[in-house]
């Protein structure tokens, strides 16, 4: 199995242990407060979605996938989601080493 199969996989595990933080509200303010470990914004959302979140993210030093579609991000979770946040340092740890993998 590839890495990318592998972090939707591990999405939705996290989604299920309730590890998951998903809209653009929420997720902005995950950053904020320091709850966001990882961050993935769909590479097809919206120019001002995209760069809100970078920024953001790169502000409060949080990192940033945007490797996945809207699509593909929306089945991993099972609802239809353009950007989300990962609440849990150990799903965090395990998708970042297997994107550098």
């Amino acid at each position: 199995m590839d890495s990318t199969k592998q972090i939707l996989n591990l999405l939705g595990l996290a989604k299920r242990a309730g590890k998951v933080i998903t809209g653009e509200e929420l997720v902005v303010k995950a950053i904020q407060i320091g709850r966001a470990s990882l961050v993935f914004v769909a590479h097809d959302a919206s120019e001002n979605l995209i760069k809100k979140i970078t920024d953001k993210s790169s502000y409060y030093e949080v990192s940033v996938l945007q490797t996945f579609s809207v699509n593909e991000l929306s089945m991993a979770i099972g609802a239809n989601r353009k950007v989300l946040a990962i609440a849990d340092d150990g799903f965090a740890k395990k998708m970042e080493s297997l994107m550098t993998n």
